[in-house]
């Protein structure tokens, strides 16, 4: 009697009868001989048909299918190097169970605006199906790291009163007769939560309404935030190269075949361990300077300038000690220089920018405060958090990964658009 199996597990079933259940990818017809390419979730394989060793139902079975038609098939797995996968299905029975439609994406070249509208369908596509799969192993192996290190999981909520990152991105909404605005980052809430359990992750989405259509930004997009107790800015960075190495290397080991698949060059990505190199703000100025788009002391980095500076490395690159004018209100200021914060980005190579963004928060109630003014901000909705200032505050940092940049920069893809099954982008809601 055939097992059922699935794609993924096709190996193990070399010589024997197994059952699969999924949908017709492809179709190559020979006339006797029909070469379906199926697909269930775990992977797609070659079937064979061959006329004169099926029954007559089945063979027209196989002529009946179309393009994403569901179907269950039983056959004898055959290793062959000439298939793709290196093993192949001969088929002697098909089930047919759902005929597909025409189908709206060919394998012809379709435009970006109508893969989109179609995203739905377009999921299914082998190089969409490989990146959503690196995808899921940088969630597991974000969450193995943390879990592993002694970081505790505690959600933060996704509406707040008040904003995170500036008031300029914030999405409003109503709440039973106040404003409320969606989550732009839980690092407030963590920053609580630490002084509480020392060491603490949060891991959901997050949302920002800026008008930007650049490849590297969405409106919603995950991020994981720890932050650490009694942890410093170098104590931070430490802790960031450790964990992005992790993360590459997990996706090695794991998706292999799906990186293949991308036609992506894991070469660069063999290289990613500890430990990364670290410039101040000022240092990276000066590489800019130097450049074709140098950029004013005092102003934060856009993508050219990441760009620009990162390709200086192979590696990941930390720069830290931005001027305060151009981080969030909450960073604490380098004693050395209180014109600068104890914060710090971690830019990717080969041109995928920022990362991550974090830093030491201060610990001084009073340089709080002055900061909620400096940047014109409540200071009611903040009076929680205030108050962490003044119950046992002490140093603390912490950072916030971005999910989709992340795979976009591990699938070596070019634009962030695809790293998320249903992307939210400037004027784009639907699917």
């Amino acid at each position: 009697m055939a097992q059922l199996a699935t794609i993924q597990d096709i190996a193990q079933f070399a010589d024997s009868e197994v059952t699969l259940r999924g949908w017709l990818y492809n179709k190559t017809d020979k006339g006797r001989l029909k070469f379906l390419q199926i697909r269930d979730g775990t992977g797609i394989v070659q079937g064979v048909v061959f006329q004169k060793d099926v029954s007559a139902a089945c063979f027209e079975n196989a002529e009946r299918l179309t393009q994403e038609s569901a179907l269950v098939v039983t056959g004898t797995v055959r290793q062959d190097d000439r298939a793709p996968g290196g093993y192949e299905l001969g088929i002697s029975d098909i089930e047919i169970v759902q005929i597909a439609e025409e189908y709206p994406i060919t394998p012809k070249e379709h435009g970006i605006e109508f893969l989109m509208e179609n995203r739905h369908l377009w999921l299914r596509s082998s190089q969409q199906w490989a990146i959503m799969r690196v995808r899921a192993t940088v969630i597991r192996a974000i969450r193995d790291w943390l879990d592993d290190h002694g970081f505790m999981l505690v959600d933060a909520p996704i509406l707040t009163p008040s904003s995170c990152e500036g008031t300029t991105t914030l999405f409003e909404t109503e709440y039973f007769g106040e404003k409320a605005y969606l989550t732009q980052s839980g690092q407030l809430y963590n920053e609580a939560t630490c002084a509480a359990f020392g060491k603490v992750y949060c891991f959901g989405p997050t949302f920002r309404a800026e008008k930007s259509k650049t490849r590297r930004h969405l409106i919603e997009f995950w991020m994981v935030e720890p932050e650490i107790a009694y942890a410093t800015l170098d104590d931070i960075m430490d802790v960031e190269e450790q964990f992005v190495s992790y993360i590459v290397g997990r996706c090695l080991e794991e998706r292999a075949e799906e990186l293949k698949t991308l036609e992506r060059d894991t070469q660069p990505l063999e290289t990613i361990q500890p430990p990364f190199a670290r410039i101040s703000y000022n240092d990276a100025i000066a590489l800019l300077d130097k450049s074709d788009d140098p950029l004013p002391w005092g102003e934060d980095f856009g993508a050219p300038h990441e760009t620009h500076v990162a390709s200086q490395f192979d590696k990941p690159v930390f720069v830290h000690r931005y001027p305060a004018q151009c981080k969030a209100f909450y960073m604490e200021a380098d004693p050395d220089d209180p014109r600068l914060s104890l914060s710090v980005d971690l830019l990717a190579p080969e041109g995928y920018g920022e990362i991550i963004g974090g830093g030491q928060r201060t610990a001084s109630l009073e340089l709080l405060e002055q900061r909620l003014c400096e940047h014109n901000l409540p200071r009611e909705p903040f009076a929680w958090y205030l108050d962490m200032r003044r119950y046992g505050s002490v140093p603390h940092a912490g950072f916030g990964l971005g999910v989709e940049r992340t795979v976009t920069w591990i699938c070596g893809i070019h634009h962030i658009r695809e790293t998320i099954a249903f992307p939210r982008t400037l004027g784009r809601i639907y699917p």
